[in-house]
């Protein structure tokens, strides 16, 4: 999107507002779908929590997409947008029994990565299609909190238990229909990827009526110019050459499976907030928006980069700024960071702003959530609006004292 796009959306809809690219998100569903476009059965299923805007999942599935979801309320959701049971997989983690069976009620495929969540469902439940989610002991990720495949990690089934994987479904006789992993987020090494594929092969060999391999996700997307990006291209040649032999090996087609989250609405998102107040220190200057942490967390919480363009002065001459919110703790966004001039009344423009950003915003400082903008077809469409004060009072009680 251009500046002056955004600037109008700025202006009608006010600040702060986060923007949504329809056309990005369709450019790199097909980008990924094209990379394994030789692979008969392949199977997208958008990692929701990302983004779970109804709109956006709407837009997801008029592409082909399924889901990749992690609560009973993100299965929901689903369903709301029109998503049918059979496109949506629930990966959980350490959620109740009682969720894992209200789930699979409403025919979601089950995805366990615990041994005794495992065998108390191939109990009660075997005749119920299950995936399991194995841990093989690969560190991938960006960041420690991203990585959720090495051997500390809470998520999945140990690739050394299973063994006793086997004896479950052999003394249950439940049905293991999948196999699954995910390593982390912000893959850059595809050989990494390729390696920990190898690992869910070799653990695939040992179940006989698989219908699925899911690979996970975790493609890194570029944060600034110049940035490193997860070659999807080359591990789609890569990985589809594998699988290909592996069908071949197992005897039976296969559903080759992905769920990219950040990887299909990250590019695509634009956050705005507005300057407030400029503010010179002895050796800093700060610009201070109309936001903070509880609108954009990432760069506090992961201590990610996301650019910031001044998109009311674009062509000004670059400056250092230190880019900090409103909330009464440490919020800052960007320090010493080149920008073109930025004067109180600006509207600066924080890209890679699609993924995990409203859904992890919050009412910190008991602050409005802002409205989200989905850009299509030239055109601005409102698609959350902007939070009021009875949104902060909706569910609170005031009792007699």
């Amino acid at each position: 999107m251009q500046p002056a796009e955004l600037l109008s959306l700025s202006k009608e809809f006010g600040n702060p507002l986060y923007v949504y690219d329809a056309d990005k998100i369709e450019v790199q569903y097909n980008r990924l779908t094209n990379a394994f476009a030789k692979v008969e059965k392949l199977r997208i299923n958008y990692a929701m929590k990302a983004l779970s805007n109804i709109s956006i999942l709407k837009l997801l599935r008029n592409l082909g997409s399924g889901l990749d979801t992690v609560s009973i309320q993100e299965v929901q959701l689903g369903l709301h947008a029109g998503f049918t049971p059979d496109k949506i997989i629930f990966t959980p983690n350490g959620v109740s029994f009682e969720e894992i069976e209200e789930v699979a009620k409403l025919g979601v495929q089950i995805n366990i990565d615990n041994l005794s969540v495992l065998e108390h469902f191939g109990a009660k439940y075997p005749k119920t299609p299950v995936c399991i989610r194995i841990n093989p002991h690969v560190m991938a990720g960006g960041n420690e909190n991203i990585s959720v495949g090495h051997i500390d990690s809470k998520f999945g089934i140990s690739i050394y238990q299973i063994p006793h994987v086997l004896r479950i479904v052999e003394n249950t006789k439940m049905n293991i229909n999948g196999i699954h992993m995910h390593t982390g987020s912000d893959i850059l090494d595809i050989e990494v990827f390729l390696y920990a594929s190898e690992i869910l092969f070799d653990t695939a060999k040992q179940f006989k009526d698989l219908e699925f391999l899911d690979f996970g996700s975790g493609f890194k997307v570029p944060y600034k110019k110049g940035d490193i990006e997860t070659n999807i291209e080359e591990l789609g040649k890569k990985l589809t050459k594998r699988f290909l032999a592996f069908e071949k090996e197992y005897g039976r087609e296969l559903t080759l499976a992905f769920e990219p989250g950040k990887f299909l609405v990250s590019e695509a998102g634009y956050f705005l907030a507005k300057v407030n107040v400029i503010k010179q220190t002895t050796s800093t200057v700060f610009a201070g928006i109309d936001s903070g942490f509880n609108h954009l967390i990432r760069p506090m919480f992961y201590g990610s980069q996301h650019n910031i363009e001044n998109i009311s002065n674009p062509k000004g001459k670059e400056r250092f700024y230190t880019v900090v919110g409103y909330i009464c703790e440490t919020d800052t966004f960007a320090n010493n960071r080149r920008i073109p001039e930025i004067h109180e009344g600006d509207t600066l423009c924080f890209r890679n702003a699609g993924a995990y950003c409203f859904s992890m915003a919050s009412n910190y400082n008991s602050r409005f959530k802002p409205a989200e903008v989905l850009w299509k077809d030239g055109k601005g469409h409102l698609i959350r609006e902007r939070e009021t004060f009875e949104n902060l009072l909706q569910n609170q009680i005031m009792i007699e004292l």
